[in-house]
């Protein structure tokens, strides 16, 4: 659905005064309007988490009432039920003025803003490191059909065996999570805080996932208006500081899965680009800036290089 239908819905449900106005494509899972009397209107486009228009609007509701405390999200103004030119429907948000990150610079402050969402209470959650196994697993048959590089297919089958032979207990420890932390979803204010604004994967479970999905090549350079390449000190800067601004105890109860999560979470990333390189744009495009789709097949394209997959692979 065009962004001028939503944004018409949007004035007719809310009974504005004025129209909507769509703000710049961000993202390919949702549309963004600014409000005439405050806030911004979040408009989902689709669920990333497979879930129905009612189940995934409940959903984020949840994310960002849970994740508000941490002062470093987005408050919940309200919702719109799907209907009525809305089959989505749609989340009423505070809107967050910052611009996008500068990294390596920015780092620090994204670390801080993790720590303060990690810090708050957790809800019960089955083993992370399961659930991501599991997540590989439901998507790593897309290697074969994505028209791969053999050299490529030959790294992600070596991944592939690693990940079978990982121990799940200990039982990892367990906070509320961002999930789908890359730094183009955080916002800098003027006074230098990370706002974490895209909270749709939110959930309960392990930080060291987040810490790793801030900070990995294929998150770092896939926001356009981010992208830059991490070096070793400044991601080791980021645990370092998150691991000094939570508690001792959940530092070192953390710091074991450091490494093991930036494995996992990278062939997740990858195993979900996969998926996209076969069905993605055809299921999940309509409505979509050209430019966004765009660039989403040029970065996709280059996670799965044999030189880019071969590089990441050796630093992990």
């Amino acid at each position: 659905m065009s962004d001028s239908h939503l944004a018409a819905a949007l004035r007719a449900r809310l009974d504005l005064a004025a129209e909507p106005v769509a703000l710049p494509p961000k993202g390919m899972a949702h549309a963004h309007f600014r409000l005439p009397e405050g806030g911004l209107a979040r408009v989902p486009r689709w669920s990333q988490i497979g879930l129905d228009a009612a189940s995934n609007l409940r959903h984020q509701a949840k994310a960002f009432t849970r994740a508000a405390p941490s002062g470093h999200t987005p408050q919940l103004l309200g919702l719109l039920e799907p209907g009525d030119g809305l089959p989505m429907g749609a989340l009423m948000v505070e809107e967050i003025t910052g611009r996008p990150p500068r990294l390596p610079g920015d780092m620090p402050a994204i670390a801080r803003a993790l720590a303060a969402i990690h810090l708050l209470p957790a809800e019960p959650a089955g083993n992370p490191i399961a659930a991501t196994v599991k997540v590989i697993e439901r998507q790593a048959p897309y290697f074969a059909k994505a028209g791969l590089a053999p050299a490529t297919l030959a790294h992600l089958e070596g991944e592939l065996d690693w990940v079978h032979t990982l121990p799940t207990t200990p039982e990892p420890p367990v906070t509320l999570v961002g999930t789908d932390t890359h730094p183009g979803n955080f916002l800098i204010d003027a006074n230098g805080k990370a706002w974490f604004v895209d909270l749709e994967k939110a959930t309960d479970g392990l930080p060291a996932i987040d810490l790793a999905h801030a900070s990995l090549y294929t998150s770092t350079t896939w926001d356009p208006d981010v992208a830059a390449v991490l070096d070793a000190n400044a991601t080791a800067a980021l645990y370092d500081i998150w691991s000094e601004a939570v508690t001792p105890e959940l530092a070192e109860a953390v710091r074991p899965w450091f490494a093991v999560s930036r494995r996992l979470v990278w062939l997740r990333t990858l195993s979900w680009m996969a998926r996209w390189k076969v069905e993605g744009a055809v299921a999940h495009g309509a409505g979509v800036d050209p430019r966004t789709l765009a660039h989403v097949r040029d970065r996709i394209e280059d996670f799965f290089t044999p030189a880019t997959i071969a590089r990441v692979r050796e630093s992990l």
